[in-house]
Parts: structure tokens; C-alpha cells; sequence
């Protein structure tokens, strides 16, 4: 009796599992047949190195995907300036200065970013952070890279900062107790011993915080002006890819090569952000094997 009830949990919990992994099969699976019909019509060449996207052209439409892709790194590395150092002296802090009274105050803080909608965050971008960025940099208006990477970096830093925090703590004690025997200062323990005994986890933290990042939709729709256009500076106005495909799939005809051409490039983000999350797992693993 007691070995059946086990036998059950087991096919529970096997069944929950296998039903995550079908789930991301059966998207790459509607990604990978959904984008095919696109490149019966279009070539390969045409669209990952067309430096124009115009599906509607007057004469002739383009597909080339360059511009979307540079807009989407363009974002992407620019809100891991803001957030990546700010994260991460955030998590030194909570981990190894702040009092416990206030390590009870910062983190939760901290975390309830998480939990605020990002079209509240891009309504901050559009009344606030838009206007701001205008007045100093002398523009007609604010909604370009530079707003929509700020953005997008405040949305990362939940993720960023938990989980160095995590690396940070997790560093044995027994390194700063030998680092401080051996007559370094507290700083040079905290910089030279501990800071690279994280890195592996601070590392991973990134990853996956620029994982969320290049995945978000509604903030970067809404405070980076959506231009189809190579972006010539980080003032210019960008449209990313994910955006474009927000934009364009609820109003184009079915089954045209417009429509699937938006299917690969949601295949081309897909395979982006299944990268880079592999590879924070990869490191990931590394810094438990390490701690082991």
C-alpha cells in the first residue's frame, strides 16, 4: 500500500513535468511551423541581414530584421548599464552592511518592484521619465532607447539584486573570517574575497536578469517611440522585437507572408532568451559545484 501510494506520487509529479517540457516544445513547435511558409517567399539572407523593415511598402515590402535586432540589443545592453550596478552594490549591501532592521526594510522593497505591472511602468515612462529625458538632451520628445532601457533596467533589478544577494550570502564565512585573521580591512574582504567568490552567482544573475529584460513587451511599446528604423544614437526611437510583434500580429491578414515573418521573429527572440538562460544555468551549476 505504502509503496503504490509512492508509485502515485511519482507519476503526479512526472506528469507536471512532462507537462512544462510539452508546453515549451509545443511553442518552439508553433514558432518553427508557423515561421517556415515566411521563408517559401522571403530569403534567408533578406532577413536576417536587411537593414529595413517595411511590410507595407508601396513598391515592394522588406522584411529585413537588422534594425529590430540592433533596437532589441540596443535596449537590452543599456538597461544592464543602469541596473547590473546598481543590483549588485544593492546586494552587497543587504548582505554584508545593512543591519538586520534594515535588511528587513530594503529587501522587501526591493521586491515589490517586481510585483508592479509594466504598463504602470511604462505609463512612468511616458509622464515622467519621457519629459525629463526630453528637457535635458533638447529633444521633441523622450520616448527613445535611453527611456526605454531605464526602464526595463528598474524592472531587472528585482531579479538581479535577490539573487546576488543569494550568491553573496551564500559565500562561507570561513573566507572572511581567514581574510580579516590575515589583517585585511573589512572593505578589501568585502572587494578581494567575497565579491569574487560570488561572481559566479552574480553572473547568473545578470543573465537571467537580461533574459527579463529583452522579453518585456508593454514598457518598451509604450516609452521608446516604435520606429522601424536603424537607431543612429541611444536618443534615437527604437522599435524592439518583441514590441513589432505586439504591434503588427493583431492586424495582419492570417496566413500572409507578413504574418509568418512575425512568427520567426519570435522564433529569432526565442532562441535569444532560451541562450541566454542556458547559459545562466550552465554557470549556475558551475557555482554549486564549486560550493560543494
Amino acid at each position: 500500500m505504502h509503496n503504490r501510494k509512492e508509485t502515485l506520487y511519482e507519476y503526479f509529479f512526472f506528469a507536471n513535468a512532462f507537462t512544462v517540457i510539452a508546453v515549451l516544445l509545443g511553442i518552439l513547435l508553433l514558432l518553427v511551423f508557423n515561421s517556415y511558409p515566411a521563408f517559401l517567399k522571403i530569403s534567408l539572407t533578406e532577413f536576417f541581414t536587411g537593414l529595413q523593415w517595411n511590410p507595407a511598402g508601396f513598391e515592394n515590402d522588406s522584411f529585413g530584421i537588422v534594425p529590430l535586432l540592433v533596437s532589441t540589443v540596443v535596449v537590452t545592453v543599456g538597461s544592464m548599464l543602469f541596473a547590473v550596478p546598481l543590483g549588485v552594490l544593492t546586494a552587497l549591501y543587504i548582505a554584508e552592511i545593512a543591519t538586520p532592521k534594515e535588511r528587513e526594510i530594503i529587501k522587501p522593497v526591493v521586491e515589490i518592484l517586481a510585483g508592479i505591472p509594466s504598463v504602470v511602468v511604462g505609463f512612468f515612462g511616458i509622464v515622467v521619465l519621457g519629459p525629463i529625458i526630453a528637457r535635458i538632451f533638447h529633444l521633441s520628445n523622450g520616448l527613445n532607447a535611453v527611456n526605454g532601457s531605464i526602464l526595463l533596467g528598474v524592472m531587472a533589478l528585482p531579479t538581479i539584486t535577490s539573487l546576488a544577494e543569494d550568491a553573496i550570502t551564500a559565500v562561507p564565512d570561513d573566507y572572511r573570517q581567514a581574510s580579516l585573521a590575515l589583517g585585511a580591512s573589512r572593505w578589501e574582504t568585502l572587494i578581494r574575497v567575497v565579491l569574487p567568490a560570488a561572481l559566479s552567482g552574480i553572473i547568473a544573475a545578470i543573465m537571467l536578469g537580461m533574459g527579463r529584460a529583452i522579453g518585456e513587451t508593454m514598457t518598451v511599446l509604450m516609452a521608446t517611440g516604435n520606429a522601424p528604423a536603424m537607431p543612429d544614437s541611444i536618443l534615437s526611437s527604437v522599435r524592439t522585437m518583441t514590441a513589432t510583434i505586439a504591434i503588427e500580429l493583431g492586424e495582419v491578414p492570417h496566413n500572409t507572408t507578413h504574418y509568418f515573418v512575425l512568427f520567426a521573429v519570435g522564433l529569432v527572440l526565442f532562441i535569444m532568451t532560451f541562450l541566454i538562460n542556458l547559459a545562466s544555468d550552465l554557470i549556475l551549476e558551475r557555482y554549486q559545484e564549486v560550493e560543494r
